[in-house]
């Protein structure tokens, strides 16, 4: 990962929000978030909970350097995200984050594999060297044996599994999935959970946006986003 000058890449993926605020202009503002902060560690698990509009998403947008803060402050491996432009943001996002959505966001007319190797394209990486790294992904989630099949056939357990796939084929620091079983029944999520799980123990950072109880009781650390304000949760 080698970034141009003046960018020094995070030594860690630790992340650290302080006094953040993110506030949307309109007729009427809307506050997303008031005052917000945060710690999370390299490797850590966390489960963020929160009604839908309660600005948890809006978190993990500006986590995954989607989105930028109205005020306060947020470092990545004690790099100011202030300090970065647009360029620098990006190529940060794209090589030190992996992202799961809900609704998977593959192109249906691509092949597993197409959609797994996709983030590669933009770096100078080898087709063969791309093609290898895709493959271990889909292994790596169970998939091995549909590599070559249209995301237009896959189930919804298949095709996020391709999306995760998709989001850690280039070895990201943090994986951010917001709702990833929210599109799945109960059988499917558990699954789901079980590779995300698996991850997090390879030493990945993992934040899931949820409103679901039961999947964030699976990690051992939760937080709650009520009305723009972050507590804790025993």
């Amino acid at each position: 990962m080698n970034f141009p000058s003046p960018l020094k890449f995070p030594d860690s993926g630790n992340l650290e929000l302080r006094g953040l605020t993110r506030t949307f202009v309109g007729p009427v503002p809307v506050h997303a978030l008031i005052d917000v902060n945060i710690q999370v560690d390299q490797g850590s698990r966390l489960a963020i909970l929160g009604r839908s509009g309660s600005g948890k998403s809006t978190l993990l947008n500006i986590l995954g350097l989607l989105d930028i803060p109205t005020s306060g402050t947020y470092s990545i491996g004690g790099i100011d995200t202030r300090t970065l432009g647009e360029n620098d943001r990006t190529r940060l996002r794209s090589q030190f984050f992996g992202f799961v959505f809900q609704d998977y966001n593959l192109l249906e007319d691509r092949t597993s594999l197409e959609n797994v190797e996709l983030p590669l394209r933009y770096t100078s990486m080898p087709r063969e060297t791309r093609l290898t790294l895709a493959q271990a992904a889909l292994r790596r989630v169970g998939l091995g044996d549909r590599i070559d099949a249209l995301a237009n056939t896959l189930s919804g357990g298949e095709a996020q599994r391709v999306a995760i796939a998709r989001a850690i084929v280039h070895s990201p620091r943090i994986l951010l999935c917001d709702e990833p079983t929210g599109n799945l029944d109960t059988t499917r999520s558990e699954s789901i959970m079980e590779i995300i799980g698996e991850i997090a123990n390879s030493g990945v950072s993992v934040i899931v946006v949820t409103h679901d109880v039961q999947l964030a009781n699976r990690f051992p650390r939760r937080v709650l986003v009520e009305d723009g304000h972050l507590r804790a949760l025993l």
